[in-house]
């Protein structure tokens, strides 16, 4: 568009701003503002431009930068669409697990903290005890994911207090009594469950006397 074109388009946006106006429904429109406003700011650029300068969408900073932002929020949409979708059928594949007594033979997978919260979810908000206690034996014996020092950190921020309890506790028992079968430290769960922050406790004071 040359100026000519854009001091007819703001124009009409002022023509349109005054219409508005005068009707009360109208008055506080903020997409006529907004619309105005581009105009004025669209004009200001060709005011202070070359002579027979033309405006460009293409080589306007602002545009290029909100056209940038919509594609950053239509991509970031995008990964919370296939995100939700990956802990839904992660969730499935879980509960299939469980009904067939093999969830303990399973290592967890990245994201497998949101999934339990949707376990959780879907059961209404009771607690999943045994999904709780699967993934406390997998953080402190380091399987699947937990490999990583990073997810083991992350877990932090991501896990229950009484799962997070669970696990330091299991940690500091299996290095009180080496090779004890985790089927032996079912009272650690039940324990983590009523009393999280007595059992983190308990925790820290058996690495105390370890070390």
């Amino acid at each position: 568009m040359d100026a000519v074109a854009v001091a007819q388009a703001l124009e009409d946006a002022r023509f349109d701003a005054r219409q508005d106006s005068r009707h009360e429904h109208l008055a506080e429109d903020e997409r006529g503002r907004a619309e105005l406003a581009e105009w004025e700011r669209i004009d200001q650029l060709l005011a202070v431009a070359a002579p027979n300068a033309v405006y460009d969408p293409d080589s306007d900073d602002v545009v290029q930068a909100e056209l940038a932002a919509d594609a950053a929020a239509a991509a970031a949409r995008e990964a919370e669409i296939r995100e939700a979708a990956w802990v839904a059928a992660r969730a499935d594949e879980l509960q299939a697990l469980r009904e067939l007594g093999t969830l303990e033979q399973t290592e967890p997978r990245t994201g497998d903290e949101a999934v339990r919260d949707e376990l959780t979810r879907r059961a209404g908000g009771y607690v999943q005890a045994d999904v709780d206690a699967w993934l406390a034996h997998a953080l402190a014996a380091h399987l699947g994911h937990y490999r990583d020092p990073a997810a083991r950190e992350a877990a932090a921020g991501l896990l229950t207090p009484p799962v997070l309890a669970h696990a330091a506790v299991l940690v500091e028992l299996a290095r009180l009594v080496p090779g004890v079968d985790v089927g032996q430290l079912a009272f650690a769960a039940r324990l983590a469950t009523t009393e999280p922050e007595a059992v983190g406790d308990l925790a820290v004071f058996l690495a105390r006397v370890r070390s």
